[in-house]
């Protein structure tokens, strides 16, 4: 498969790439709603069955009128960012294929699964992105995978296949419903701790022993 250019959606080859996600500059902070979830973890409740989310930690990017667009942080794909970088033909520098070789990559929701997503630290613009926090950006073209090639890119990253995406309510009443638990995020518990360790550590963010809240579901 062919190289994409600069400025394209990062995609995974074979797949289709027509539509581009939504990113409105601007709204990550400013909602019409009076609950304002972006730069927030949402945190699956112990009961929750649902094959997709049951388990998972959203990371809120986007909370306007329009709906609500996060990415899951801690459900592995079997591929690796050593396969994507080598599917969309992209060659690591030397000195970076250690680092991010075994890092897999993120399921990030049953939104365009045929589209990758880039969490990562605010730094050099690309073509289509979204500054959430002066610690997290969100980025849809590959140009920030480019420059992670070259050497130049985000020091922290977290790559996904698909998005998660609410409709205008859709999210508060699932909330309303105790499907989920909400807390403000923590760069830490995103980039860097081990993806089986996030889910435990974003309840501890609430002051909440994880073990507790696993009794309290069970005698739900």
């Amino acid at each position: 498969m062919k190289k994409s250019k600069i400025g394209k959606t990062l995609p995974v080859p074979g797949m289709s790439q027509d539509d581009e996600v939504r990113l409105d500059e601007g709204n990550a902070v400013a909602s019409a709603s009076t609950l304002n979830l972006a730069n927030h973890f949402l945190i699956a409740m112990p009961s929750m069955q649902d094959p997709i989310f049951g388990g998972t930690v959203v990371y809120i990017c986007e909370h306007n009128d329009k709906g609500v667009l996060g990415v899951v942080i801690n459900k592995p794909t079997d591929m690796t960012m050593e396969v994507l970088f080598e599917r969309i033909d992209l060659k690591l520098a030397d000195g970076l294929r250690t680092a991010v070789v075994n890092e897999p990559i993120m399921f990030g929701g049953p939104v365009q699964d045929d589209r990758g997503f880039v969490l990562h630290t605010p730094g050099a613009r690309y073509s289509s992105s979204l500054t959430v926090t002066e610690d997290v950006a969100f980025t849809t073209s590959i140009d920030v995978l480019e420059a992670v090639a070259n050497g130049d890119g985000p020091q922290r990253l977290l790559v996904s296949i698909g998005y998660a995406g609410w409709s205008p309510g859709q999210l508060e009443d699932e909330i309303g419903r105790n499907g989920w638990l909400t807390v403000g995020a923590d760069a830490h518990v995103l980039f860097d701790l081990p993806i089986e360790e996030r889910y435990n550590a974003a309840i501890k963010l609430l002051g909440i022993d994880p073990l507790m809240l696993a009794s309290e579901a069970g005698h739900a």
